[in-house]
């Protein structure tokens, strides 16, 4: 005979056992969920390097030719050489400075390594180009969880037309890019590291306590000063991203269960995002114009010491010279209307609506005698640009419908550096502005590469999903290579080049 329990003889027969109480957990809203990191460290950094080196070759062969000044390389290398020689951009008097100087310094670490020509102030380009490659290899597997999808992500920037050329020409453009790639990269790493911390305190964090310096933040405030430092489209990224890191902090607070989390938020998130995100790159842009500061013949240094009955007279004339150039050059962008024969709008960039030529001298010909054209065009490889509206279009369904972190970043991002140029279209633009939202452009593809790939596993549609991907990519490749000599400036004959040219927008 079975002997019950004290509790199992004084219930009724008819009476159910009492139902266990259990604590619910906060809910965990997806958008929170991130893959863990793979494994595979040592074989991924030797991966991303090979990738980097070979990106940094494809960009130094030949960069040295042409010789002569390319497009806008009129206005940034020659500044760029005065900065060498003066420490700021010489007052000429007939020429007006508009961004900072930041972007010219590193040009002229080119020129100081390497001399004042065509190589020396190209170079530094090509490293900027090589290492915007291995942050967004890096910012991919992170963000996907894959170091297969972050190779994919790098090898297809590698293979942009667009990021080729731009990496192989004395531009400001691909300074901006690298360093908001980095900084964003750094603050998707803040993020994880935090909300690690903030889960693993248990019951702690139901009170909230101090998180203490956030490195990989002041790193993002610190690139992202320096991005603003390049020119001033940087802040848009700033100001997005300070918002979603201070997002993500209320996220971590509030999946932990801590009380009232946007209250932690504002306790112990918001005083250090507000010197990271705010001082850090106040002080680096400021920095950026120490030459300016100390140059007697700076331009608009003077303006102060000639007009001392303006208003806040107690700051330093140095300091409102400088404001008062500042709202100059706003005037001056936000003004430009002055017709360009390659200017282009920010919905034409997206399907390479209006490349820039940078390159064509006339009346060329080849050993023979016969006729060769040569054409250096700012052009995105077709196969992967004619991608970017349906995995933007993608992204936003990954968003909304999966709450999807990596999504998130990278809507984030496109919408600071493409959106932002929606406000003000009668302005004159070009599709290098393009530029540093270009790396989350091939992310977008890569998420969407991803969904393609299907989950992790065995299974046939794996094996066809991985299949779909690496044709995709090599297609990418091909076209890569069949539009080289249009990049490089390669002779080729009138029908060769005609092949190449494949809308009416291109000439």
């Amino acid at each position: 005979m079975a002997v019950l329990a004290p509790e199992q003889e004084e219930r009724e027969p008819d009476q159910q056992p009492p139902v266990p109480v259990r604590r619910r957990r906060p809910s965990r809203p997806r958008w929170d969920r991130t893959p863990p990191l793979p494994g595979d460290t040592r074989l991924s950094w030797l991966l991303t390097a090979a990738l980097g080196v070979l990106t940094l070759v494809s960009r130094l062969v030949g960069i040295g030719y042409p010789k002569e000044l390319l497009f806008d390389e009129a206005y940034y290398p020659p500044e760029a050489a005065e900065l060498l020689r003066w420490g700021y951009e010489y007052n000429r008097g007939y020429t007006f400075i508009v961004h900072p100087p930041l972007g010219k310094w590193l040009i002229a670490t080119g020129q100081a390594v390497f001399g004042n020509d065509s190589f020396g102030w190209r170079f530094p380009s090509a490293v900027a180009g090589t290492i915007a490659v291995v942050v967004l290899v890096r910012l991919a597997r992170r963000l996907t969880g894959s170091t297969f999808l972050g190779l994919v992500a790098g090898l297809l920037l590698a293979l942009d037309g667009f990021s080729f050329t731009l990496a192989r020409i004395g531009l400001l453009d691909v300074f901006l890019q690298v360093l908001v790639v980095s900084a964003v990269a750094c603050l998707v790493v803040d993020r994880d590291r935090v909300r690690a911390r903030i889960g693993a305190a248990g019951e702690r964090a139901a009170e909230g306590f101090r998180l203490g310096p956030r490195g990989w933040r002041i790193a993002a405030g610190f690139l992202f000063g320096c991005a603003c430092a390049v020119k001033w489209s940087g802040i848009w990224f700033l100001a997005f991203f300070a918002m979603a890191s201070l997002l993500w902090d209320l996220a971590a607070w509030r999946n932990a269960g801590a009380r009232r989390p946007t209250r932690k938020t504002v306790r112990y998130s918001l005083p250090g995002a507000v010197w990271a995100l705010g001082a850090v790159p106040v002080l680096t842009y400021l920095a950026s114009f120490t030459g300016w500061f100390l140059g007697e013949t700076s331009q608009g240094k003077a303006w102060a010491q000639q007009n001392p009955d303006t208003a806040f007279a107690f700051v330093p004339d140095a300091l409102r010279s400088l404001w008062h150039q500042h709202a100059e050059w706003l005037r001056f962008h936000n003004g430009l209307s002055t017709p360009h024969p390659w200017e282009s709008g920010p919905w034409s960039w997206l399907v390479n609506g209006r490349p820039i030529l940078l390159w064509n001298p006339q009346d060329i010909t080849d050993d023979a005698g016969e006729p060769v054209v040569r054409y250096i065009l700012m052009v995105g490889t077709p196969t992967l640009w004619f991608l970017f509206v349906p995995a933007m279009a993608w992204l936003v369904w990954r968003s909304v419908a999966r709450l999807d972190p990596a999504a998130g970043v990278a809507v984030t991002a496109l919408g600071a550096g493409w959106g932002t140029w929606l406000i003000n279209t009668d302005r004159t633009m070009f599709i290098f502005y393009l530029a540093p939202a270009l790396p989350f452009l091939v992310l977008a593809v890569t998420l969407l590469l991803q969904d393609v790939l299907g989950p992790p596993g065995g299974s046939p549609r794996r094996t066809v999903g991985l299949a779909a991907v690496c044709l995709y990519v090599a297609v990418v490749a091909v076209t890569f290579a069949f539009f080289w000599p249009v990049l490089t400036g390669e002779p080729l004959s009138n029908a060769e080049w005609l092949r190449r040219m494949w809308f009416p927008s291109w000439f």
